[in-house]
C-alpha cells in the first residue's frame, strides 16, 4: 500500500479579505476533490487572506497511480489562473516503510 500527499503554497490574486478568499479556495477544494477523489483541505495560513496551503492525499495499491494523480492535482492547481502557485511539495511512502 502507498501513501501520499502533495502540499501547495499559493498566493491569491486580487483578494481583498477572508471572505473573498474562501470564494477561491473552496471551488479549488471541491473540484480537485470531484475529478480525483482525493482527501484535500486548506491545511496553513488560515489567517492571511492573500496565501493559502493546501493539501491532498490518498492511498493506491501501487506508486505509479500515485504519482499520476498527484501530478494531475499540481497541473490542475497550476492551471487556475486565479492563484498563483508558490511551490508545491511531493512525498510518497510504502506501508513496509
Amino acid at each position: 500500500m502507498w501513501i501520499g500527499w502533495i502540499e501547495f503554497d499559493i498566493l491569491l490574486g486580487d483578494v481583498q479579505s477572508l471572505k473573498e478568499k474562501r470564494a477561491v479556495i473552496r471551488p479549488l477544494l471541491a473540484e480537485i476533490k470531484r475529478r480525483y477523489d482525493v482527501s484535500v483541505a486548506e491545511v496553513g495560513y488560515h489567517d492571511q487572506y492573500r496565501r493559502s496551503q493546501v493539501g491532498a492525499g490518498l492511498v493506491a495499491a501501487d506508486r505509479a497511480h500515485l504519482v499520476e494523480v498527484l501530478d494531475a492535482v499540481e497541473r490542475l492547481v497550476a492551471g487556475r489562473p486565479e492563484i498563483e502557485l508558490l511551490s508545491a511539495r511531493q512525498r510518497d511512502h510504502h506501508s513496509e516503510d
